[in-house]
């Protein structure tokens, strides 16, 4: 799984799947309206057509049923059909069976309607009182030249275009004003943790400073217990710190770029670390090749290798173990704690996002992890089953 995207825009993370659900959701209600309407209007214009075509039908239909009726009268005399060039007609006995006909298509006639239309034709059925030619139907038929058709399609898309841009502008603001008290929030929080930082650095540095010039070696053991609590403490403090710093000021400060050993940096980190692994009686393992260099920014590379083993001491069990596999290309934290289901590790990276509440922290050092990765095109992926442990690898065969 590769790291996820930076959320220092405006909109973070959440608020974007937030933002594609909604919309999603309502521009599929919105097309349920729109083609709702659209068949509605379609068939209002399709019988508004008919109508009018129904006037002039009807006064075709009188011409026709007058020749007909001359035609019984004098059949001895004039036995020709009469014919118009504004339209074309047939007659059916009362069986519906054709008696003569001047229509285009002479199989697909439905006598059971008064008026409708097919793909070439308008069709009008009228039926006699009288049966004159022993004719009961009287069919009428003009040609449709389709331009009704053409129109109204022409004004279904313009409406529905318009109507389409008109519920998207408004599902915006929706969305907007729906996100505003989560934005808030988040802004809230994200002001709250700049201030905080501004006093942290200070007396957390002094703490340190003091507990490392203390000579423990001629303390009393009771006494020496309580300082080594108290580093503990200060160094998870320190750690907390330095993630708050590097999530306010990572994109304002430049990378200062260098080829590092990291295989030495990663010993002096777990030996700053092995205090608070202590604490938890966890046995760190390691298998770490000499020489692996990197070009990277030192500082960016500790907190991404600080807070993968700050997490895999944080949520491992108490008497677990961690190994730490370092080899050309490849970089493996792998501990025995708690575990991840497939769910909270696709959230993994989240901003903010925390599994568990019981171990404390701001839900913010894998979102580290992920921004530094983007940056240097490193890929994360995570192995993980809940109860039997993560495992977290960083390969960089690809980085650039």
């Amino acid at each position: 799984m590769s790291a996820l995207k930076d959320t220092d825009t405006n909109i973070y993370q959440s608020e974007k799947q937030t933002l594609i659900r909604f919309l999603g959701l309502y521009t599929f209600l919105a097309l349920l309206i729109v083609i709702l309407g659209s068949t509605i209007y379609y068939k209002l214009q399709k019988d508004l057509m008919l109508q009018t075509k129904r006037l002039e039908l009807v006064e075709f239909s009188k011409e026709l049923i007058d020749g007909l009726k001359l035609l019984h009268i004098y059949f001895d005399r004039y036995r020709t059909y009469p014919r118009n060039p504004l339209y074309r007609s047939a007659i059916y006995d009362a069986d519906k069976v054709q008696i003569f006909s001047t229509l285009k298509d002479n199989e697909n006639v439905n006598l059971d309607k008064v008026i409708y239309t097919t793909d070439k034709a308008i069709h009008y059925i009228h039926i006699l009182d009288s049966y004159y030619l022993g004719a009961k139907y009287v069919v009428v038929e003009i040609d449709n030249n389709g331009k009704w058709f053409i129109q109204t399609w022409k004004d279904i898309f313009i409406y529905s275009s318009l109507l389409l841009i008109l519920f998207l502008l408004a599902g915006i603001v929706l969305v907007r004003l729906f996100l505003a008290p989560m934005r808030n929030a988040i802004n809230l929080l994200d002001r709250f943790i700049k201030d905080t930082t501004h006093e942290l650095n200070t007396p957390v540095n002094a703490i340190l400073s003091n507990i490392e010039m203390i000579d423990k070696e001629k303390l009393d053991p009771k006494l020496e217990k309580k300082i080594r609590r108290i580093e503990i403490a200060a160094r998870t403090i320190s750690n907390i710190y330095q993630d708050l710093t590097y999530l306010i000021l990572h994109h304002k400060i430049a990378s200062q770029n260098q080829e590092i050993d990291i295989s030495q940096l990663i010993k002096e980190r777990i030996d700053y670390f092995k205090i608070l692994a202590d604490s938890k009686n966890i046995l760190i393992k390691t298998d770490i090749k000499l020489n692996i260099k990197l070009y990277i920014d030192k500082g960016k590379f500790t907190r991404l290798f600080d807070n993968l083993l700050s997490n895999a001491i944080k949520y491992n069990k108490r008497g677990g173990e961690i190994f730490i596999f370092l080899e050309e290309g490849k970089l493996i934290v792998k501990d025995s704690g708690k575990g991840m289901n497939e769910k909270e590790i696709k959230e993994a990276f989240s901003r903010y996002k925390r599994f568990d509440t019981t171990v404390g922290g701001f839900g913010i050092g894998l979102n580290i992890v992920s921004l530094i990765a983007k940056e240097y095109n490193l890929n994360i992926k995570i192995d993980s089953q809940k109860g039997k442990g993560s495992e977290v690898i960083i390969r960089w065969d690809d980085y650039i």
